[in-house]
């Protein structure tokens, strides 16, 4: 009797990873290993669910790769560091997620020797690039299942196919859809699909419940965060989510991005992303106090470039590390904290605390008093500063300003 193929199926426990498993189970006749990449987005119930659902869909194997902590040793520390917002506006939230997920399918794959890896992406967003490319890199020779992709398939079809071999869920087509992760959350549908609307409040997951304002203080070592409010944590993941407890319930981190896809067309999505967005306010704040003027420079070029090649699937091009030695040797004075002012909707930056406070300085203060030199020094910087100027214009008499 000929040996079954296996197929390491990427399942998030959503309707086309699911409708996956089972054609795959039973047209195909595949052994299915059914493997949920967590990098921080599933709760303990939702795991629990997935592995008694993967069985009923005819997985012969159930497995949970938690890439948690992988995620953010390699990547999410170094969007920190580089204060990464893709077109200044987006944190790039569940996108980044994708990468490390397929990283660990790819893994997983190679480790029981599988003959495929299927995931559930279409053909119309920059998901299918991240996963294809990785299981290409990664797992070479291994073949790439995408079902709802290649037979185009509808919700409708896909629903009534599960129900007709007896698994019943709730697939009903929603509003919206939301994909959940440690780095935020995007929201897709609705109004998005008009470029001149908004989301309404109701869109949102987390609603807006505190009212007033109150004082948030982060601190970081070298750069990452150390402690929130006074306690520290050395687990930096739940370090992310208590500033996410925080936060959310002010409605702040909400936002619209709009941009460029990886296959060409525009995109745009919502998102509400708290904790992302009050670490990176506070540790560029702090930056601004502890890093020289052309370190802040530098240190923004390469940042944009590591967001942009993240976002288009090039995780794993070499000058990533590269840029991530440069972000890392970048925060080694980067101490202290920052205070940020939290109230609905929005937050402020109030001051830093540190010890590497460039600010503080013997030489003077800003508009009062110089100190490291004389007034006659700083006349002569001030002309000799000048002189392209005055060559220029001693020069080109006629061109008038």
């Amino acid at each position: 009797m000929e040996e079954k193929k296996k197929v390491v199926v990427a399942f998030s426990g959503g309707l086309d990873t699911s409708f996956t498993v089972m054609y795959l189970a039973k047209e195909k006749g595949y052994e299915v290993y059914a493997a949920c990449a967590d990098t921080g987005g599933f709760s303990s119930e939702q795991l629990k669910q997935n592995e008694e659902n993967a069985y009923k869909l005819g997985a012969v194997k159930y497995v949970t790769l938690d890439v948690t902590q992988e995620y953010y040793e390699k990547s999410l520390k170094y969007m920190i560091f580089g204060n990464v917002l893709r077109n200044g506006t987006y944190p790039i939230s569940v996108s980044s997620e994708r990468i490390f997920q397929a990283l660990a399918i790819a893994r997983y794959a190679n480790e029981i020797g599988a003959d495929a890896i299927a995931h559930g992406s279409t053909g119309a967003g920059n998901d299918q690039i991240r996963f294809d490319m990785t299981f290409l890199v990664m797992a070479p020779g291994v073949e790439i299942i995408t079902l709802t992709r290649d037979m185009a398939l509808t919700r409708e079809y896909e629903i009534n196919y599960l129900k007709e071999h007896g698994f019943e869920a709730d697939f009903t087509k929603l509003k919206y859809s939301y994909n959940v992760g440690l780095w935020g959350t995007s929201i897709c549908g609705g109004e998005i699909f008009d470029s001149a609307q908004g989301l309404p409040e109701s869109a949102y997951l987390k609603q807006v419940e505190k009212k007033g304002s109150e004082q948030l203080r982060l601190e970081f070592v070298k750069g990452e965060l150390h402690a929130v409010n006074g306690e520290v944590f050395e687990d930096k993941i739940k370090a992310i989510q208590r500033v996410e407890e925080i936060g959310a319930p002010y409605g702040i981190g909400r936002d619209m991005h709009v941009g460029d896809t990886i296959i060409g067309i525009k995109g745009r999505v919502g998102f509400e992303a708290a904790a992302p967005m009050l670490i990176i306010g506070a540790h560029r704040f702090l930056e601004k106090y502890t890093l020289s003027k052309w370190q802040q420079y530098w240190k923004d070029q390469v940042a944009n470039w590591y967001g942009m090649f993240l976002h288009e699937s090039q995780y794993l091009e070499p000058v990533m590390r590269d840029i991530e030695a440069m972000l890392q040797e970048s925060q080694r004075n980067v101490n202290g904290t920052a205070i940020l002012e939290l109230r609905p909707l929005s937050f402020s930056t109030v001051g830093v605390e540190s010890k590497d406070d460039l600010v503080k300085t013997k030489f003077g203060e800003y508009g009062e008093m110089q100190k490291g030199w004389t007034a006659e020094d700083a006349k002569g910087f001030i002309k000799v500063t000048s002189t392209p100027l005055r060559v220029y214009y001693a020069n080109h008499k006629d061109e008038e300003i």
